[in-house]
């Protein structure tokens, strides 16, 4: 799943501040982080690139890792018995992953790169870390998927984007 792409990629945490900050769309991930909370953010993450048509995300998988997209873009398909529909995109300063994150139950559809991306893994056992070492931090990263989700959950089109 995780494979390199052809080109060896630098990954930096600014990176994903940079994308987040500009992400204005109603899908964006906008925690309110200042330099030094991004970098502390950065070590509990896990950077790494998939191809395009690559599977992140497997409907009914019971992963919980959040991801958080630094570049490139992600369809959401929901897997019905009459195959595969396109549901939403997400791009770069947005996140996916998030509905299972909180709610513990399987995945509710399949993401898979729709170009070349550069991600951010946030697992439920670095998230507790990061809840006990930081945890005002681990508060503002929850806030803002919460917010995400919020808005996901109010845009029809994007509600199933929550996965």
């Amino acid at each position: 799943m995780n494979a390199p792409l052809p080109n060896p990629l630098h990954f930096d945490v600014q990176g994903l501040e940079q994308a987040t900050a500009r992400n204005h769309t109603a899908d964006g991930f906008r925690p309110q982080l200042n330099a030094k909370q991004w970098e502390m953010l950065g070590t509990y993450l896990q950077p790494f690139a998939v191809r395009q048509g690559q599977v992140l995300i497997e409907q009914n998988a019971s992963d919980r890792t959040v991801y958080l997209v630094e570049s490139g873009a992600l369809t959401v398909h929901y897997e019905d018995d009459k195959g595969r529909l396109r549901l939403a995109s997400v791009e770069g300063g947005s996140a996916v992953g998030e509905g299972a994150f909180f709610t513990r139950n399987p995945r509710t559809a399949t993401v898979q790169a729709a170009s070349a991306c550069k991600l951010w893994s946030l697992t439920p056992i670095r998230f507790t870390e990061l809840t006990n070492r930081q945890p005002a931090l681990a508060l503002e990263i929850a806030m803002a998927l919460g917010s995400l989700v919020s808005r996901r959950l109010a845009n029809r089109p994007k509600r199933v984007a929550v996965t």
